[in-house]
This record gives C-alpha cells, sequence and structure tokens, in this order.
C-alpha cells in the first residue's frame, strides 16, 4: 500500500483497487479545522484507504470533509460507508449528483446492467448517505481546507453531467477526477474515459480549456496520480478523445457492431502501450482504470446517437 506525499499538506493514496497497484488515488489534505478526502473511491477499497490513513496517524474522528468530484462509484461508492465511520464528517458533491448519494438506487440499477454478477467484487456495499450530510456545492463555491486555504468548485462537464474538478486555491493544484483522463506511471499515454450516459465531446473540450486556463501547477487525476506536465497532458488527451470519435463513428458507418468495435480498440491501444512501455507493465492498470472497452465505445454510440445521427440509423 503506497502513501505519497505531495506537499502544501497533501497526500496521495492507491487504493489497489482489485490488488492492481495505480488504478484509483485518493487524495487527502491535513488542515487546522480537520482532514478533507477528495474521492473516496469504492467500498470495495475501504480497507487499503484506512490503512493509508493510519499510515499517516490520521484518527477517524479528524476527517471533516469528502469532497466528491463526480459519484460514478470508483470515485464515491464509499461515500455512505465512511459518513457512519467518520461521524464528524460531511459529503460535498455537485447538485445532480446529491440526489443519487441519498437514494443510490437509480445509479446502482446503471452500474448493474453494466457490471452484472461483479458489481460486489468491484464496488462493494454501496450504502445511502443521510441527507442532513450531504452539502450542494455549485459551481465557483469554495470548500474551506483550513488555514485560509479552499478548494474551489469548477463545473467541468463532459466525462459526466455532473462533475466537478476542484482547484486549491494556494498551491495552484487541481483534483481533476476524470475530465482530465487516465495516465499511467506518468507515461506519454492519455486515455480518454468515455462511458454512456453523459459523454459529451463539445463540454469535454471546453472543461479541458477551462483547466488549462488555471495554468495549474499540479494536476491530480483519479487514474492515477499527480502530473507536473499539464499542457502535453491536455493536448494528448483531446487528440486522443477526437481522434476515437473520427475512428469510432466511421467503423459505425461501416456498419461494424459495436462489439467488433471495442475489440479492435483494445488491440490497438494495446499495441501502442507495448511500444511505450516495452513490455506493457501498465496495461493492466489501464484497462481497469478505464472500466472497459465496450463500455467506451458505448458512450461514444450515445453520443452519436443524440449530437450527429449517424447515416446507419444509429
Amino acid at each position: 500500500m503506497a502513501v505519497s506525499e505531495l506537499g502544501q499538506g497533501w497526500y496521495v493514496i492507491d487504493l489497489e483497487f482489485q490488488m492492481i497497484p495505480q488504478v484509483i488515488a485518493t487524495y487527502v489534505h491535513r488542515g487546522d479545522q480537520g482532514v478533507t478526502i477528495v474521492d473516496t473511491g469504492p467500498s470495495s477499497t475501504i480497507p487499503t484507504l484506512l490503512a493509508g490513513l493510519a499510515e499517516l496517524e490520521i484518527p477517524d474522528e479528524a476527517v471533516r470533509q469528502l469532497v466528491l468530484t463526480h459519484i460514478h462509484l470508483d470515485h464515491g461508492g464509499a461515500t455512505g460507508t465512511l459518513l457512519s465511520r467518520f461521524t464528524k464528517a460531511r459529503v460535498f458533491v455537485h447538485p445532480v449528483g446529491a440526489p443519487h448519494l441519498i437514494d443510490p438506487s437509480r445509479l446502482l440499477a446503471s452500474a448493474a446492467r453494466i457490471y452484472g454478477t461483479q458489481m460486489e467484487q468491484l464496488w462493494g456495499e454501496v450504502r445511502p448517505c443521510p441527507a442532513e450530510r450531504v452539502t450542494v456545492v455549485e459551481d465557483g463555491e469554495t470548500i474551506a481546507l483550513g488555514q485560509g486555504r479552499q478548494l474551489r468548485a469548477l463545473a467541468t462537464p463532459g466525462h459526466a453531467s455532473h462533475h466537478h474538478a476542484f482547484l486549491d486555491t494556494e498551491s495552484g493544484f487541481v483534483f481533476a477526477g476524470d475530465v482530465a483522463g487516465i495516465r499511467i506511471g506518468g507515461q506519454p499515454f492519455v486515455f480518454p474515459p468515455t462511458p454512456p450516459p453523459d459523454l459529451d465531446l463539445g463540454q469535454w473540450r471546453r472543461s479541458i480549456e477551462r483547466l488549462r486556463a488555471l495554468r495549474p501547477t499540479l494536476l491530480c487525476l483519479g487514474h492515477f496520480g499527480a502530473v507536473h506536465d499539464c499542457d502535453w497532458h491536455f493536448d494528448d488527451l483531446l487528440a486522443r478523445l477526437f481522434l476515437w470519435a473520427g475512428w469510432i463513428g466511421a467503423q459505425l458507418e461501416l456498419g461494424v457492431d459495436a462489439a467488433r468495435i471495442a475489440e479492435r480498440l483494445q488491440e490497438l491501444t494495446d499495441e501502442e502501450l507495448r511500444l511505450i512501455s516495452g513490455e506493457g507493465a501498465s496495461l493492466p492498470a489501464y484497462r481497469w482504470a478505464s472500466g472497459s472497452y465496450r463500455m467506451t465505445v458505448d458512450g461514444y454510440v450515445r453520443y452519436f446517437r443524440t449530437h450527429r445521427p449517424l447515416a446507419s440509423g444509429l
């Protein structure tokens, strides 16, 4: 289990999702008024999170704030369970996400359609959050970190309609959730996570330009860790996001079914990652972090149906 210090009071805990390193990150800040956790991860990784907090000598009663970039289970699935343990904590979330924390039934039904019998193994139990402990955060509002420091919420849709990134206004660190993509071990490959139903390419491009304009000193990814070369990272993400859109759209117009497109996309991506890393050591982490290539393709299919109807009738 790896805990790393980022500086400015921030730490990153590797949640070792499914016993694979560098898949899901949780960020922890120590302030004079308590501890803030950005993205809890799923319930299946709670033991690893608690071990990381113990390594940092953080007791349960010190945790005061759980801040979610969005409510997908790999980022916020543990929230309800952790609130029952961290009795002094509140959760801060986008207004669209808040009702699904209080009543996660629709969220779970949607996830079950994708993951089926793997739900428990992957995500663990998902408990409702008490409504009185859920705080809605609007775009531009701030969350106090202590010592006069703040996290500013930044509406950043594209990956999900209910997505916030958070700027530490003192350090310039940006906690980007999934809107800044997936990058494992600092490798020169940024994977765009594009699950249905909320993929929106135009909104995503504008969200990235909003983050770029901040000139972040550190870009803290949900998958995985912190990167310094932010401009290059944003460029690579946008290039691949739209390259895949063009390629997948062309395949669909040729009548290729989504399952075969997903197989071919995985083959091409795995080949590129092997060329980058030599032995392809990062392949397991990229695969687990991205969910599945079929989900990636399905996100584009839904986007094309709602934004750019295809000649094939999709």
